[in-house]
């Protein structure tokens, strides 16, 4: 008996025929890999024969762009530069980019300028965060563990700062 008495067969299928006209979200990292790094010690050995009172500086930046048909490079740059003492020399300027390659579908506008702008930095920073602690600690310095970031909230941040310079732009253009 080949008869099919699955009465959610036809909707199966009227089912599926909806979600193929709807773009499947597609979302992977393809491959993480350090793009530029750079540590510089211009006090050493000096720097080491002195007490040491760090005073840490932090930059953070991210870059994206399309490298093909949904695939996009997104890349986190950390600057560390840390003094010492009073006379605000440096001990150590470390800096990393680290980024990713992944492979996005079904995610347009703002939901691709977010998931770019904050989902994929907040998964590429931990790389980035080892990766300076790993110079800092070669260069014969202590541990810097950089503080978890929240790149939703720089994101978010961004986006208020962007709507209010298009607001003061339409202000004086009037």
């Amino acid at each position: 008996m080949a008869e099919d008495n699955n009465p959610n067969a036809a909707n199966g299928q009227a089912g599926q025929a909806g979600e193929a006209e709807r773009p499947q979200v597609q979302f992977s990292m393809q491959r993480v890999y350090v793009k530029d790094i750079s540590f510089e010690a211009p006090n050493s050995p000096a720097v080491f024969q002195q007490g040491f009172k760090p005073k840490v500086g932090l930059d953070l930046s991210t870059t994206q762009r399309q490298i093909d048909e949904g695939v996009f490079e997104v890349v986190v740059k950390v600057t560390a530069q840390v003094t010492h003492n009073e006379d605000g020399a440096t001990s150590f300027l470390a800096e990393v980019e680290q980024a990713g390659l992944f492979r996005i579908g079904g995610i347009e506008g703002a939901q691709l300028d977010h998931t770019l702008g904050a989902f994929c930095p907040n998964l590429l920073f931990p790389y980035a965060r080892e990766c300076i602690d790993n110079l800092v600690n070669r260069g014969g310095f202590p541990p810097l563990m950089l503080a978890p970031v929240n790149f939703e909230a720089i994101y978010a941040q961004r986006k208020r700062q962007e709507a209010e310079q298009q607001q003061g732009d339409a202000a004086s253009a009037e």
